[in-house]
């Protein structure tokens, strides 16, 4: 009990330091499907008062903001799509369960990012219902139209003109007209009443960030909505920033194969979402890795950064990619909150949650994607109390649920296994927030003479940290010459995993067992 105590105020302290020396915690996300997480009143869907209930356990986790997918009314379970931008979900609960939430955020030291959507809207948006038809109507230039009579709405993304929800529902979509003035407008007092609810300039009851999804500077490709970057978000970004210039913008790039750069450069955001570097760590290819983290992490303007991920609630999670592999859902962990910007983890991903959909896996709907974001399993039985199983008995998702009791996959489970995931996370995070050269540091890849272990390079002013992960199934004898790689000191202590290093004639030797990570701080 001693060492265990001496062990957390080691980090604690050094914690504490880390946050002296820069002014600031450093970030973790915690990427939430709230529909999912924890439902505080026994009606299955997962809700904002039952993540208030479960803020502790995120706080002991050792995560520090809280990105939430949206929050306002649709008629899809993911609320994206919206009916009514003001309005928060029922099942979610009310503004005043929001404004609530944001303050316990808050008091716990933590921040909180809203995923907002405002490109389309269904058939049961004031807009719609006003303006088709209707060329009297205030809303006539909100929403895009094909034809001078304004009779037909214009598709969406992929040229869908309607929707079919996971419980049969149909809703036909349009798009938002962005290069519309009134639109810019009214984006900018819907940003603004999330981010300041009550309007009092205090920002302590709303969202700290937005999360832009399918941002595009050319909506979709469609002629009438280009320039977007310079007519619509630089100019909205602006404005909100003048009100706070403490919120963030994060880009969801909607080309997944792009690094985001001129995101920054004409976007104006201040984040984006490093797809190229996730789809390589996915690879386990030391070679793709190195490549994708040296353009992604080193051609970052300053003051901008890249949320560097595995998972999200688009894409097959982590455990399903890697096949439950124990020792490779510990390799993505460590490349996850190791290698640079700012880490983000997708709930569930800490437990080694598994779930796979696609398109076409389940007919043409929504639940197609349900097994990637499916409850978080708070016990071993996978039921009890707050368990939000809304999609429970609704189709094939549901027969097929990845979700298996006493199958080591739950909260309950691990967090009483010293050598579980879970617990794994929790050291590499809070390694992350105690060591200013991971947390702030610049990468450099260093070279060795091993073609499956990868090693790098974090600098912070001073401060240097060496990461070693081996990327294959066999134990790996490597070496580094200092020399080459520029390495001017030789004393090395270890911070993380239990691998010794030798030091001889400017040469760095060390042996690594299959799937583990080691790091030095080099002095």
């Amino acid at each position: 009990m001693k060492k265990i105590i001496l062990g957390f105020l080691i980090v604690a302290f050094s914690h504490i330091n880390l946050f002296a020396q820069t002014g600031r915690e450093p970030e973790v996300m915690y990427h939430l499907f709230q529909r999912s997480f924890y439902d505080s009143n026994g009606d299955m869907q997962g809700d904002l008062n039952g993540i208030n209930e479960k803020l502790g356990y995120l706080k002991e986790l050792g995560v520090n903001t809280i990105l939430l997918l949206p929050l306002y009314s649709s008629v899809y379970y993911h609320n994206y799509f919206s009916d009514d931008f003001e309005k928060i979900d029922d099942e979610y609960g009310t503004m005043q369960d929001y404004i609530n939430l944001v303050r316990s955020i808050h008091a716990h030291g933590m921040k909180v990012y809203l995923d907002m959507e405002s490109q389309y809207v269904t058939e049961d948006h004031l807009w719609w219902k006003d303006a088709v038809g209707n060329l009297h109507s205030k809303y006539s230039d909100y929403i895009l139209f094909k034809d001078s009579a304004h009779n037909q709405p214009s598709s969406i993304v992929y040229d869908l003109t309607s929707f079919t929800g996971y419980n049969n529902v149909t809703k036909k979509i349009t798009t938002v007209n962005l290069n519309s003035p009134k639109v810019l407008e009214y984006n900018y007092h819907l940003f603004k009443y999330f981010a300041d609810p009550n309007n009092d300039g205090k920002f302590d009851d709303g969202a700290d960030g937005f999360r832009l999804d399918h941002m595009m500077d050319t909506l979709d490709n469609k002629p009438q909505l280009a320039n977007l970057f310079k007519n619509f978000w630089t100019p909205l970004f602006a404005r909100l920033k003048q009100m706070n210039p403490k919120l963030v913008f994060i880009a969801e790039q909607a080309n997944w194969g792009s690094y985001g750069f001129d995101y920054f450069s004409n976007g104006h955001v201040d984040r984006v979402f490093d797809f190229a570097l996730a789809f390589a760590i996915s690879n386990f290819d030391k070679t793709q890795i190195a490549k994708a983290a040296e353009i992604s992490l080193n051609q970052t303007p300053s003051g901008k950064n890249q949320v560097v991920f595995i998972e999200n609630h688009d894409v097959a999670r982590f455990a399903s990619r890697v096949h439950k592999d124990p020792g490779k859902e510990r390799v993505g962990a460590a490349l996850n909150l190791l290698i640079g910007g700012i880490p983000s983890i997708y709930y569930g991903q800490e437990l080694g949650m598994t779930g796979s959909g696609g398109f076409g896996k389940f007919n043409n709907t929504d639940g197609n994607d349900i097994p990637q974001r499916e409850a978080f399993e708070w016990y071993a039985s996978d039921t009890g109390k707050g368990m939000a199983l809304w999609y429970k008995n609704t189709g094939p998702w549901w027969d097929s649920t990845n979700l298996k009791p006493n199958d080591g996959i739950s909260l309950q489970e691990e967090k009483k296994d010293s050598n579980s995931l879970y617990n794994y996370y929790k050291k590499l995070i809070a390694l992350h927030k105690s060591d200013n050269a991971i947390a702030y540091g610049s990468y450099t890849t260093i070279n060795n003479d091993d073609s499956v272990v990868l090693t790098f390079m974090r600098k912070y002013k001073d401060e240097k940290v060496l990461v070693a992960v081996n990327l294959s199934a066999s134990s790996q004898d490597v070496t580094i010459d200092a020399q080459k790689n520029n390495i001017a000191s030789m004393k090395m202590k270890s911070l993380f995993g239990a691998t010794e290093a030798t030091i001889h004639n400017s040469t760095i030797s060390f042996s690594l067992q299959p799937y583990s990570v080691a790091v030095w701080s080099v002095q």
